[in-house]
């Protein structure tokens, strides 16, 4: 009797569609764990093969330069190098270690505050581009005529050099916005420029995620009387998804070079902008430091774009991504 209720429970549909799921998910933990495991591994790999690269470029060039003769086959073209214009790789993550000019803190701690400092700076323009970006995606989804006239200075905005437009960003904010109850401050500039980076991809592959949506669809929304607001929200937006993580990847890691840009050309009193420069200025007598404050700059952008992947994930599943080409 108990070995047929027991055979009838495995039979029951519901028991058998929770275990279906059960399995789906540990399948789904059990690839997800894979693919970290599987990507880290890959990062490590990566990152070991630039810093031999990197070692053997420097253990070349300086027994070139040691012997004072020019490298084989290609004559002068390479640079020589020296301790001084390529630190040893353990120097520059030694660096991390150290405490610069008597101070009570190791370096990878001051570079922690000057990331969470650009972090903030680069976080504010990463929201104002993306709500600027997909402003304009909207509008020129919605109007057709609009498109035509007004993407192209769109992407011609970003021609301009940002190391050119920075000062003038700068400069404008310290003396034209004092319109608003608060003091401009420089941090706002540097978001500003930050900003200006973000939001094109965003506008852009915004555009064409809200115009992926086929034609089939659209009627089948037509045909239900769906307003413009329903069509947006249930067919146009969630099509856009792929896309529009696809430019916000891009828009996170430019906001960190805007910020960073921003910072060297507004003169604030921190962030990686400001470290990269003070250590540029002392390059003689620590290019150690200089290499490490822009690994720095690199692990926060990797951060960032971590960040987005995550979240991508969480939002849109597995479905395919799209290319921002």
């Amino acid at each position: 009797m108990a070995d047929t209720d027991i055979g009838a429970e495995s039979d029951d549909p519901l028991v058998r569609e929770h275990r279906i799921k059960q399995q789906a998910a540990q399948e789904q933990r059990r690839d997800a764990v894979v693919r970290i495991v599987r990507q880290t591994v890959t990062f490590v790999v990566f990152l070991g093969l630039l810093a031999g690269l990197y070692s053997g470029y420097k253990a070349f060039g300086q027994s070139i330069d040691d012997a004072q003769h020019d490298w084989p086959v290609v004559g002068s073209v390479l640079p020589r190098t020296d301790d001084l214009n390529m630190p040893p790789v353990g120097k520059i993550f030694g660096q991390f270690g150290e405490t610069p000019g008597g101070r009570d803190r190791i370096y990878v701690h001051i570079l922690f505050d000057e990331a969470i400092f650009t972090l903030r700076e680069a976080f504010a323009g990463f929201m104002v581009g993306l709500v600027i970006g997909m402003v304009i995606a909207l509008a020129l989804a919605q109007w057709r005529r609009l498109e035509q006239g007004l993407l192209p200075y769109v992407i011609a905005s970003q021609t301009i050099p940002l190391i050119a437009i920075a000062p003038i960003i700068v400069i404008w904010g310290r003396k034209n916005f004092d319109v608003f109850p608060w003091e401009w401050q420089d941090w706002m500039s540097v978001s500003i420029i930050a900003t200006y980076l973000t939001f094109f991809p965003v506008a852009v592959n915004g555009l064409r995620g809200l115009q992926s949506p086929r034609p089939e669809n659209q009627e089948l929304m037509e045909s239900y009387a769906a307003s413009w607001s329903q069509t947006l929200w249930r067919l146009r937006l969630p099509a856009s998804l792929p896309y529009l993580f696809a430019a916000l990847k891009i828009a996170a890691t430019a906001s960190i070079v805007g910020a960073i840009v921003g910072e060297i050309s507004a003169g604030v009193e921190g962030g990686l902008g400001r470290r990269i420069l003070r250590e540029a200025f002392n390059y003689t007598t620590g290019p150690d430091r200089l290499f490490a404050s822009v690994l720095g700059a690199a692990v926060l952008g990797i951060f960032v774009f971590l960040v987005v992947t995550a979240v991508e994930r969480l939002v849109v599943g597995n479905q395919p991504q799209e290319s921002t080409t």
